[in-house]
């Protein structure tokens, strides 16, 4: 029973810094690394090196940036579009860190799930982000910033304090960025499509999206 307590709180773990990554890399940085320091958590062999004081301190540098870059509509899309090639591989390093001294095959098996956890979260909140930038007021863009920090550090306290609550939370969301990535993309698509008509002096088929 403690054998199959242990492997939850393992995957729960591997896949919430995936996750949380896809979301604020530096942000999961920082909460490890705070937790790991004031023995909140006993990171694995691998992550130990996210407490060190010197990473620490330049993952809450680069989360003070993301904090403020993120609340400004069009600078926060084209940090997402930066960090595409940031968060996933991250994502993926540090689900393969997380998941303990294992074979090998296990770390490459967490690094591919957990990249592709990584990569839907972070594609979900730039898509959303790109649809919440066509609204004229900035309230609705510092209201899904600041509940996205929430979510990350929220989402690390309960994979290490309520794994089997994290994980069936995990699961529903994956459900749903099946269901909702789509819809972005059309979206997003329509957005494009409405620029693309004003560069060329066409009168555009529809209005653009506003958000809601």
């Amino acid at each position: 029973m403690e054998e199959y307590s242990t492997l939850v709180q393992t995957i729960a773990l591997t896949m919430g810094v995936a996750w949380a990554s896809g979301i604020n890399l530096y942000g999961t940085l920082l909460a490890l690394g705070i937790m790991s320091n004031t023995g909140y958590v006993d990171l694995p062999a691998d992550l130990q090196i996210i407490g060190d004081p010197l990473v620490i301190a330049a993952a809450a540098l680069m989360y003070g940036v993301e904090f403020f870059a993120d609340k400004v509509p069009g600078v926060d899309t084209g940090w997402d579009t930066l960090h595409t090639f940031v968060r996933i591989p991250a994502g993926a390093l540090l689900a393969a860190g997380a998941i303990g001294d294992v074979a090998p095959a296990a770390e490459l098996a967490a690094a591919i799930v957990g990249g592709s956890i990584a990569a839907g979260t972070h594609f979900t909140k730039a898509g959303s982000r790109v649809m919440i930038n066509t609204s004229p007021e900035p309230v609705s863009n510092w209201t899904a910033s600041l509940l996205e920090d929430i979510a990350v550090f929220a989402g690390i306290w309960a994979a290490i304090e309520h794994p089997y609550i994290f994980i069936a939370l995990l699961v529903a969301f994956i459900l749903l960025i099946v269901w909702l990535l789509p819809k972005l993309w059309r979206g997003i698509k329509r957005i494009i499509q409405f620029f693309v008509d004003r560069f060329n002096g066409k009168p555009p088929e529809s209005n653009m999206p506003v958000s809601k």
